[in-house]
């Protein structure tokens, strides 16, 4: 536990540094985040998920201080890895382990950016229909980020705990899973909106606190007549963190599908939840280039259903980790491909 906590401790506090260093050197109040900027920052994060990956593959067994064959048989049973270990050999064992841990990451963090994609369709249209200043978008993203962390961090040990208990519970988000992506594709082609004063968000913030008629820059508060008031931009704020905890509710399981170490899970997860800021002022203009993603994550998220559904089968039909890895990539590269290949056909105004 120990090792469990100095790990995650220094990974949080790594975390906090780098949102300082973001906040306060790329950050520019005045001006929209360029995609220059954001070009950048994606390189960087994705950078650090990398290296991150090279750290696990060298030094994962101290996650949980496995120093022995029986610890490292108990991490292995208690979270699932099936992996096939020969108690003469500890070293090969620990680099299997190793391997092992370090693909159940990248297939997890790849798994959530590719997920956080649908995120920014529905950000996008938050933005839009609220009429906020894109030169503000930066700091509610930010803010947004700080307590999608927080929120993912309870989620991921709730997770844990209760597939700990209760093993059974993996066959219902498999189901769900399931479900979430054959809904997704029956609904692929429906125009969302969102209508801020029929949102539930507004509805709730409204009832409870006095809200500001109109923005104040990029405050989410301001003191009128000694009271205080929550303006526009902080209801945006709390619409961005409800949509963050609905989406949770589809990307966290699919992670569980990859991995059952809710280390692992959390690590992949923030660092993909870190990297959306960044991808959203990258693809905020050319989303709607990629009409074909809609359909590739549905098919995406069936398919990790069904490996959860079919989790006694898995390791017999040799769909490993790394096999799930080239799947998930495939589908992925083919929606994009094809996106690009075939261009949406744009409506002439007068014709059906």
């Amino acid at each position: 536990m120990q090792s469990e906590l100095i790990f995650s401790s220094g990974f949080i506090i790594f975390i906090l540094a780098m949102l300082a260093i973001d906040l306060g050197l790329f950050a520019k109040p005045d001006k929209p985040v360029s995609i220059k900027r954001a070009a950048v920052m994606s390189v960087i994060w994705i950078t650090f998920a990398l290296c991150f990956y090279g750290l696990i593959l060298k030094y994962g067994h101290l996650l949980h201080h496995i120093d022995s064959f029986a610890a490292l048989q108990q991490v292995n049973a208690e979270n699932f890895h099936h992996l096939k270990l020969n108690p003469a050999d500890l070293p090969g064992g620990l680099q299997l382990y190793r391997s092992n841990l370090a693909l159940e990451f990248i297939s997890g963090y790849v798994v959530e950016y590719s997920l956080s994609v649908d995120n920014v369709f529905i950000m996008v249209l938050i933005f839009t229909a609220f009429a906020v200043n894109p030169k503000h978008y930066h700091k509610v993203l930010f803010w947004g980020i700080i307590g999608a962390i927080i929120m993912r961090f309870a989620f991921i040990f709730l997770g844990a705990t209760l597939i700990a208990h209760f093993h059974w519970i993996l066959y219902l988000f498999g189901a769900f899973l399931v479900y979430t992506g054959v809904m997704m594709y029956i609904n692929r082609n429906e125009e969302k909106e969102v209508n801020p004063e029929n949102n539930t968000v507004v509805k709730l913030a409204s009832k409870y606190f006095t809200v500001h008629p109109q923005f104040e820059g990029n405050r989410f508060f301001v003191k009128i007549n000694h009271k205080k008031l929550i303006t526009p931009l902080f209801l945006v704020l709390l619409t961005i963190e409800f949509t963050d905890l609905l989406f949770a509710v589809d990307s966290i399981p699919a992670i569980f599908s990859i991995t059952k170490d809710p280390y692992i899970v959390f690590f992949s997860n923030i660092f993909a939840i870190l990297g959306l800021r960044s991808m959203f002022f990258l693809l905020v203009n050319i989303i709607d280039k990629f009409h074909y993603l809609k359909t590739g994550l549905a098919v995406l998220l069936t398919f990790i259903g069904l490996k959860m559904l079919g989790a006694s089968y898995v390791d017999e039909i040799g769909l490993d980790t790394g096999r799930s890895l080239l799947v998930i990539l495939a589908i992925l590269v083919t929606s994009v491909v094809a996106s690009l290949l075939f261009p949406k056909k744009e409506k002439i105004a007068g014709l059906k």
